[in-house]
């Protein structure tokens, strides 16, 4: 196919090539943006310029082939762009207090490089008053003054790896800016490159804060079917089945549903931001702060699940030979941020449990080449990721193999066809 030509004026720089910024460097280069496509990482700069995608995606490979990007680690080249978007990482650091030195750095690159005109729209996911408190300061220490020489808008970013029927062209967005002006610029851009509404705020502090507590918000809920998992399994009530019955109220209900523990880039680091930012203007955060801890408890109560099921038939987790099933947070992609299988096969690393690892789409962490042979050399299995690979498979290969024990921690697989096999099968509150 041949590779689609840019054809508008406007020069647009895109910060950060990850599972948010290549997607939309390649849609602006579609739309007909003169699109330069910025990175720290001079492998994935070489990847991107062989028309191959570092991320494992079908569909970005396929738009990677057909655009033509100006990739690089120069930041100089934002002097040619008319607008600037920022997609870099903003994460937290062990203690969970939020990571901004990416978002810094990118703005110091930027000011370098800044001149009257510029619209700099930050995509990462911040706290409110980011925009004014951090990015602002450091742009106007080159004496231009937002609003005036220079626009400062944030579009937080949507985006959800593997979802075949959201994507980035048809979510809707949210824009706020540093001036009118401003906003109107940026919305006239995501208007040409988005199939979707994108609506303005009145003010950047909120299109900050609307980000924010969308992934706190589904954090709650998930915190809330999470302890009632633990509840219900007390009690030998099947919660996912009391979900579906929840679920036939046509109004003021949303199903959420338990796991092994929550992982991605947003839902378990987002939460953290507000409770900082709330902490440094006197509010405290009660309850955003329990469903941090309820959801973080989710692997060590996973791997209880198992000690529990292995006691059951006179076994430890010590010599024990166990599979993990997955280590991306997600089925069928292959991002491993914020994975609970991380921290789920450290502890039973330190029960000293013998391990076999497997993910299809992280093949280079995977300790065996295949699902048949981890299932061989496996006594109990822990599904961490629900691959269509591991909910689809055929679960009589359980019993040829001697698997004795299965935890699932996504409530993927036929607990009663598992159970009927002569298997031990516990689910998240099933």
């Amino acid at each position: 196919m041949k590779k689609i030509q840019s054809i508008k004026k406007e020069g647009v720089a895109v910060i950060g090539l990850g599972y948010v910024g290549l997607p939309l460097a390649c849609l602006c280069a579609e739309k007909g943006y003169r699109t330069y496509a910025i990175d720290i990482d001079p492998k994935k700069i070489k990847l991107i310029k062989k028309g191959i995608s570092p991320i494992c995606d079908k569909n970005l490979q396929e738009e990677l082939s057909n655009v033509n990007l100006i990739a690089t680690t120069n930041f100089r080249i934002i002097k040619k762009a008319n607008i600037i978007v920022v997609c870099v990482p903003t994460p937290i650091d062990k203690n969970y207090n939020p990571d901004l030195k990416p978002l810094k750095s990118a703005c110091q690159a930027i000011q370098k490089n800044l001149k009257k005109g510029h619209l700099i729209i930050i995509e990462s996911t911040i706290n409110p008053g980011v925009c004014e408190e951090i990015v602002q300061p450091i742009l106007e220490e080159t004496g231009l003054k937002a609003g005036i020489d220079f626009d400062i808008a944030h579009c937080p970013e949507r985006i959800d790896p593997g979802n075949k029927k959201w994507s980035l062209r048809n979510i809707p967005r949210v824009v706020g800016a540093s001036s009118d002006k401003g906003c109107k610029r940026a919305l006239a851009f995501y208007k040409n490159i988005l199939d979707a509404e994108v609506r303005p705020m009145k003010s950047i502090k909120e299109a900050e804060a609307t980000k924010i507590i969308e992934n706190t918000f589904r954090d709650i809920n998930i915190a809330f079917v999470n302890e009632l998992a633990r509840s219900f399994d007390k009690m030998g009530i099947d919660l996912i089945e009391v979900i579906k019955g929840s679920s036939t109220k046509p109004f003021a209900f949303l199903p959420h549903y338990p796991g092994c523990g929550v992982g991605g880039h947003c839902i378990p680091v987002d939460p953290y931001y507000l409770i900082d930012q709330a902490q440094k203007n006197g509010f405290n955060h009660k309850f955003l702060k329990l469903a941090r801890e309820i959801n973080n408890s989710m692997p060590a109560y996973t791997v209880d699940l198992l000690i529990k099921a292995l006691n059951s038939i006179n076994k430890s987790v010590k010599g024990t030979n166990i599979g993990v099933l997955g280590l991306s947070y997600k089925s069928d992609v292959d991002d491993t941020r914020e994975s609970p299988a991380y921290e789920i096969i450290e502890l039973l690393k330190k029960l000293k449990a013998n391990l076999y690892i497997y993910d299809p789409f992280v093949k280079d962490q995977s300790t065996v080449d295949s699902l048949d042979e981890l299932l061989k050399k496996s006594e109990a299995l822990v599904l961490v990721t629900a691959h269509k690979e591991f909910s689809e498979m055929n679960l009589i290969e359980l019993k040829k193999n001697d698997i004795k024990v299965v935890i699932d921690g996504r409530n993927c697989l036929d607990k009663e066809k598992i159970k009927g096999l002569g298997i031990i099968y516990k689910g998240i509150g099933r």
